[in-house]
C-alpha cells in the first residue's frame, strides 16, 4: 500500500508513476486528499475538545474547594456534552479513516524508474538468453505425451480424484518431483536463506498483508466457513511471519524459503499454453523472501536474480531473463525479473520464476518496520522470488532430455532421484 506521504508530497510525481502501470489515478487521488484533509480536520477538532476538557477538569476539584459548587456543575455538564461531541467525532474520524485506506488500497505500487513502459509481455525485454537451445527430432515428444509414455504423471486420474488441473506423480515422476524440491531447499540453504514450514492456508490479514487481497480473491480458493485461503504462493505466509514486527536493524537482511504447495484457480485459462503441466490449479514450489533495509533491497534485489540464475543453470535448461515492462507486473511490484526455461519439443518459453522488489508497498500493509540510527520507525523492504516453480521445471526437463533410451536426470539431481534415467 502506498503511503500518503508518497501520494501527497509530490501528487504529481504519483500521477506519473501509476499512469506508467495503466492507472489514470487523478481522480482517485483527489479523493484522498479530500479525505485527508477532512481526517486531519477532525483529529484538530479531538484535539481541541480533549484540551477543553483537561482543562475543566483541573478547575472543577478547585471550584468545589472553594464552594462554588453551582459554576463547577456548569463545567460538568459542559464536560458531559464536550464527551458526547467527542464520541461523535470518533465515530467521524472512524468512518473517514476507513473511505481513505478504501481509496489508498485500490493504488498500485509505483514502478521503479528502470522499469519500462508497455502494456503487455510483448514489451518485456529480454537482458539475456543463453544458446544451448537442443534439437530434438522429429518423433520428440511433448511432456503430456511422455508422462504418458513412462507412467510417470497421470493427469485423468487428476481429473477422477479432483478435477483438470490437480495431477497424480507416479513412481519416478513422483521421485523426481521429490528430488527437485529437496535440491531447491538445499541450494537456497547454501546460499543463506532459513527454511521454514509454514501453514498452507491464511487467513484475510494475512492475504492483504501481501496484497493478494482485494486485488486477487478471485484467483484465491476460499473456505468460507472458516474464511481461510488455500495460498497461491509461499510468499503469502513467510512475508506475513513479520507483520505487526518491529524488526531490529542489526538483523537485516532477513532471508527465508520454504516448500509449498501452491493453489490458484486460474479462471480463464484455456488453450494449447495451458496443456499438461504448463498451468495448474495445485503446483509445489519453493520460494525465497528477504526482508531488507531500505538502502540495500536494491543490491538484495540483484543477488536473488543471480540466485536463481545459478539454480536453473546447474540443471542444464536454456533460458532468459526478461525485465517485466510496466503493464505485466503485478499490483504490488516496484520492479520484476522473470525467468523463461526453452521447453524443446513444444517449441515455447515457459516462465518458472519471478524475482521482485515491492520495496515498502508491502511492508505498509503489513506494518513491517524497523528503528533506524535515531530511533525513529521507518518501513522496511520486502522481496520475493520462485526458486523454483516445480511443474514447467518438469516439463522443461522431461522434452528436453528425452532419448530413445529414456529420459536423463541432471547430473546435479541424481543423488537426490537415485537414479539417472527415467525408462
Amino acid at each position: 500500500m502506498l503511503t500518503l506521504k508518497q501520494i501527497r508530497d509530490n501528487k504529481e510525481f504519483a500521477i506519473e508513476r501509476l499512469s506508467i502501470k495503466g492507472v489514470d489515478a487523478v481522480a482517485a487521488i483527489e479523493r484522498i486528499e479530500t479525505l485527508d484533509d477532512k481526517r486531519k480536520a477532525i483529529q484538530a477538532e479531538a484535539e481541541a475538545l480533549l484540551a477543553e476538557q483537561n482543562s475543566i477538569a483541573k478547575s472543577i476539584g478547585g471550584l468545589y474547594a472553594q464552594g462554588k459548587r453551582d459554576e463547577a456543575d456548569v463545567l460538568k455538564a459542559r464536560t458531559a456534552e464536550l464527551k458526547e461531541q467527542s464520541k461523535s467525532l470518533d465515530e467521524d474520524l472512524k468512518s473517514v479513516v476507513e473511505a481513505l485506506n478504501a481509496e489508498i488500497v485500490l493504488l498500485p505500487n509505483f514502478p521503479a524508474a528502470i522499469v519500462p513502459k508497455g502494456n503487455s509481455a510483448k514489451d518485456n525485454i529480454i537482458l539475456k538468453e543463453t544458446d544451448n537451445i537442443p534439437q530434438l527430432d522429429d518423433s520428440a515428444l511433448p511432456h503430456w505425451e511422455l508422462t504418458k509414455k513412462y507412467d510417470i504423471i497421470d493427469f485423468e486420474l487428476g481429473v477422477k480424484l479432483t478435477g483438470a488441473g490437480f495431477p497424480v506423480y507416479k513412481g519416478q515422476g513422483a521421485a523426481l518431483q521429490r528430488a527437485l524440491i529437496t535440491y531447491f531447499l538445499d541450494h537456497n540453504i547454501a546460499g543463506g536463506y532459513t527454511e521454514v514450514m509454514p501453514p498452507i492456508m491464511v487467513n484475510e490479514a494475512s492475504g492483504f498483508g501481501t496484497g493478494q487481497l482485494p486485488d486477487k480473491e478471485g484467483q484465491m480458493y476460499h473456505a468460507t466457513q472458516d474464511n481461510f485461503y488455500l495460498i497461491p504462493t509461499a510468499e503469502v505466509p513467510i512475508t506475513n511471519i513479520y507483520r505487526d514486527v518491529i524488526v531490529e536493524e542489526k538483523d537485516f537482511p532477513i532471508k527465508l524459503t520454504a516448500y509449498t504447495p501452491c493453489f490458484r484457480r486460474e479462471a480463464g485459462s484455456y488453450g494449447k499454453d495451458v496443456r499438461g503441466l504448463n498451468r495448474l490449479h495445485q503446483f509445489d514450489k519453493v520460494e525465497i523472501v528477504q526482508i531488507s533495509h531500505p538502502d540495500n533491497s536494491y543490491a538484495a534485489l540483484d543477488g536473488m536474480v543471480a540466485h536463481v540464475e545459478a539454480l536453473i543453470k546447474s540443471l542444464g535448461l536454456p533460458y532468459r531473463i526478461l525485465r517485466l515492462c510496466s503493464g505485466d507486473m503485478s499490483f504490488t511490484s516496484a520492479i520484476t525479473y522473470d525467468f523463461e526455461v526453452y521447453s524443446a519439443a513444444q517449441k515455447m518459453w515457459l516462465e518458472v520464476s519471478s524475482v521482485s522488489n515491492f520495496e515498502s508497498f508491502q511492508a505498509n500493509r503489513l506494518k513491517l518496520r524497523y528503528k533506524d540510527a535515531n530511533k525513529k520507525t521507518q518501513l522496511a523492504h520486502t522481496l520475493n522470488g520462485s526458486s523454483l516453480a516445480l511443474p514447467r521445471i518438469v516439463a522443461a526437463l522431461l522434452e528436453n532430455n528425452q532419448t530413445p533410451d529414456g529420459i536423463k536426470i541432471p547430473e546435479v539431481l541424481v543423488p537426490y532421484t537415485r537414479f539417472d534415467t527415467i525408462k
